[in-house]
């Protein structure tokens, strides 16, 4: 069966991934006044988000492994980190 329209799915993705950047950079623009570092880095993903939904096909999904193994990677060094400057019983 084709699709009938197959141009409405790729608009769907480019929307959802705008609307994932701007709520990033929303998120970020609230954390600068808690916590700037934490807020220049969630803005700066937004930029990234903003990017990879811009990329096409391959570059994108190349993209999106990358931030994914990023994210893996700190959120382990930081549970490590954690559980290290806890005090022993």
């Amino acid at each position: 069966m084709e699709d009938l329209d197959p141009g409405l799915a790729r608009a769907r993705t480019t929307l959802a991934w705008r609307r994932t950047a701007i709520s990033y950079a929303a998120l970020g623009a609230a954390l600068l006044k808690a916590s700037p570092a934490v807020g220049a880095l969630v803005l700066g993903g937004s930029a990234l988000i903003w990017v990879a939904g811009r990329m096409a096909g391959r570059h994108r999904l190349l993209l999106v492994t990358v931030a994914v193994t990023s994210v893996s990677i700190g959120a382990l060094a930081l549970a490590l980190l954690a559980r290290s400057a806890l005090p022993l019983r």
